[in-house]
């Protein structure tokens, strides 16, 4: 059994920075894949940005430039900087992990709100 539990979410103004962190535990070998998706109220789950245990990334064309993936292989942790947030930045936003890559991932976390409002 996989868990993967998110933190760092909040309340943050137009223009601000978040980090959220997401540490995984279980019985997976190496968790390859680790990233992050989001779903924003009313509309469907999105992806955000990907991680490999060798460090290779990929991001969403609308968070690419402010949003940063990176990990910690020792902790099984990933990390998703967030900067110049917008408002429609405004979403739950989920840890997944696998280790093969084919959309959507099979481990999820329960989820960690991030609200950007003034």
């Amino acid at each position: 059994q996989v868990r993967l539990v998110e933190s760092g979410g909040g309340l943050v103004q137009p223009g601000g920075s978040l980090r959220l962190s997401c540490a995984a535990s279980g019985s997976m070998y190496s968790f390859y894949f680790m990233g992050w998706y989001r779903q924003a109220p009313g509309k469907q789950r999105e992806w955000v940005a990907t991680i490999t245990t060798r460090g290779q990334t990929s991001y969403a064309d609308s968070v690419k430039g402010r949003f940063t993936i990176s990990r910690d292989n020792a902790k099984n942790t990933v990390y998703l900087q967030m900067n110049s947030l917008k408002s429609e930045d405004t979403a739950v936003y989920y840890c997944t992990t696998d280790n093969v890559l084919g959309p959507p991932p099979t481990y999820w976390g329960q989820g960690t709100q991030v609200t950007v409002s003034s």
